[in-house]
């Protein structure tokens, strides 16, 4: 089976830039889609910043700047893919538009392309069947700040060619990340299904104003095994994917935390790090 060469991430948030740009850095020329002109120059702002962010984690200035050269930004979705090995969908958590993302990846990506998602709480067997070739499809769970955190987990579905997961964790190791194979699907993979039940828990906490989340964070932050508390966490995730995942949730304390974060961050604009200002300002 053919290794990875060309790679296009559709979707220019946050992960997706992140994306686009470590997979660059390490040598693979990289194309960047998303719909609106707003959200590539955005995302090439954004770019800037990582680079800060590579220096100061020991990439050499050089190396930064040759990245920068190696990503091209397009609207053009079919142009995007024209020439793919990989395409990495990172939009929204939202079930209807990954479908539709999908089916329109079906008809226009060469049939040898491999497609993952980065979902972080949805399963690659809801989608497979719309890519088209669900033997060629996989979850790709990467960690937010990739020059720190370099884990991603790949999780295949039951239909997954097992030759392909392999192509995928061959690409994962040639850009200096550590893949983590899951066995079988499950719901947030590893890291997630470990983390969101602590988020929602704080959650809960704020909702019935039993603290702030300054406060919370702080209780964390003092006795916790993590750096961050759980609301500094839900700001660099982005409130709009924290919502998007609660309010898909069984659980009634999660679905009322995603009622309180419409309401007091969403509908106000406040939707974490990327718009500098969430439940803290930066």
């Amino acid at each position: 089976m053919p290794s990875i060469n060309n790679i296009t991430v559709v979707g220019a948030g946050t992960l997706g830039a992140q994306i686009a740009y470590h997979s660059a850095l390490y040598g693979f020329p990289a194309v960047l889609h998303d719909i609106t002109e707003e959200a590539l120059l955005a995302a090439r702002t954004r770019m800037d910043e990582l680079g800060g962010h590579y220096r100061e984690a020991g990439v050499a200035a050089d190396q930064v700047q040759a990245a920068l050269g190696r990503v091209q930004f397009t609207t053009d979705l079919a142009l995007a893919v024209a020439d793919a090995d990989l395409v990495i969908e990172a939009v929204p958590e939202v079930p209807d538009l990954k479908r539709d993302v999908y089916g329109k990846l079906a008809q226009i990506a060469p049939p040898r392309t491999i497609i993952t998602t980065t979902a972080s709480s949805l399963l690659p067997s809801e989608f497979a069947a719309y890519t088209g070739r669900p033997d060629r499809f996989l979850g790709t769970h990467y960690s937010n700040r990739m020059w720190s955190a370099r884990i991603v987990e790949i999780m295949g579905s039951p239909l997954t060619d097992p030759a392909v997961v392999e192509v995928v964790v061959a690409f994962m190791e040639a850009t200096a990340l550590l893949p983590i194979r899951l066995r079988k699907e499950y719901p947030g993979y590893v890291l997630n299904a470990l983390l969101i039940p602590q988020l929602v828990a704080a959650g809960k906490l704020w909702v019935n104003d039993v603290a702030d989340p300054e406060t919370i964070d702080l209780a964390w932050r003092t006795n916790g095994p993590a750096p961050l508390g759980p609301f500094q966490v839900l700001d660099m995730i982005g409130l709009v994917t924290a919502y998007n995942v609660s309010v898909m949730s069984p659980d009634p304390d999660a679905r009322a935390f995603a009622a309180a974060l419409k309401e007091r961050y969403l509908d106000k604009g406040k939707l974490g790090m990327s718009t500098g200002e969430g439940f803290y300002r930066y």
